[in-house]
């Protein structure tokens, strides 16, 4: 990647879509703060994730203007996981940070945050935000309830409000990308490798500019995506709530058995046998969903498609 052949001592992967206004402003801030840092031999590796606006463009007149810039221009939009994905295996620095280009993540937090890695013996330092301020309040109570549910699904530990905002040593940056999964959810491979990780609190940040990528749906889907990837507790939730129904449906076996011999009236109530059914053919298809949902994960990775395809490189 670079002429000479010094390695940069920090590397700084953005994963970008639609940042054409975003990008300018990113670039200026963060080679002010890696100059305050006195850091001579450092590198920017954008990715191009499929954006429909001039975000290549904008990458291409850096790339022209600044060798440390560097980039990789997706022949579509595979998603920001491949894109990080990408920008980690393209970086070649001693150190590497993962930032957004929208600005939400504070360039000013690098140089404490790489103190933290060389004077304290961390081998990561992560960012989590404190507040979700400026946010939308059914966004930040699935937010908060999708970390709950992970803490006590899965074996890896997702602290709430983490960003995928964090500086890395190049041992833990190889770790990282050395799980080629294709359903991959970062938030949950980052504690999945282990390392001494130190985290940095700060208040949320609105975007500099344009607006989120994120729909609701799209973190609906992230979620579920992470939760079926870092664990297979649904799988025996599923098997116990269908050992539970059998249960219920003996005793009121034995209970109708009763009733005839005590009583000798007939059964009543179709309305309600209905509802049963209903309820028991509902609870089949949920279960039947979940099984479904390993089952497609474990069909995308026998195909073993790459998790990317690059366009255009510098």
């Amino acid at each position: 990647m670079n002429n000479n052949n010094k390695l940069p001592e920090l590397s700084i992967v953005v994963p970008c879509f639609n940042e054409e206004d975003s990008i300018p402003i990113f670039y200026t801030e963060t080679t002010k703060i890696i100059k305050q840092m006195k850091i001579t031999a450092y590198e920017f590796v954008f990715i191009d994730d499929g954006s429909t606006d001039s975000t290549l463009t904008k990458l291409q007149e850096l790339n022209t203007k600044d060798k440390k810039v560097h980039y990789i221009s997706f022949s579509r939009n595979f998603g920001k996981e491949a894109a990080l994905y990408a920008g980690l295996k393209k970086a070649t620095g001693k150190y590497t940070a993962v930032m957004d280009a929208d600005m939400q993540d504070p360039p000013a937090l690098l140089p404490e945050m790489l103190k933290s890695i060389k004077e304290e013996g961390y081998d990561c330092t992560a960012s989590r935000r404190v507040t979700r301020k400026n946010e939308p309040v059914i966004r930040s109570i699935f937010a908060r309830l999708f970390y709950k549910i992970m803490r006590k699904m899965s074996d890896v530990q997702v602290v709430d409000g983490a960003r995928d905002f964090r500086l890395m040593t190049k041992p833990y940056r190889e770790a990282v990308v050395s799980l080629c999964e294709r359903n991959r959810f970062t938030k949950g491979i980052f504690p999945w490798v282990g390392f001494n990780t130190k985290w940095f609190e700060y208040e949320n940040i609105e975007r500099v500019a344009g607006t989120t990528k994120w729909s609701f749906w799209k973190l609906f889907k992230y979620s579920i995506d992470g939760i079926i990837g870092f664990s297979t507790k649904p799988l025996a939730w599923s098997s116990f709530l269908g050992i539970f129904m059998i249960i219920i449906s003996l005793a009121f076996i034995a209970f109708i058995i009763l009733r005839k011999l005590i009583n000798g009236d007939p059964v009543q109530g179709w309305a309600s046998m209905v509802c049963i059914i209903i309820f028991l053919g509902g609870l089949q298809l949920f279960t039947t969903g979940i099984l479904g949902l390993y089952l497609s994960k474990i069909y995308i990775e026998v195909k073993q498609r790459p998790i990317y395809i690059a366009k255009e490189e510098k």
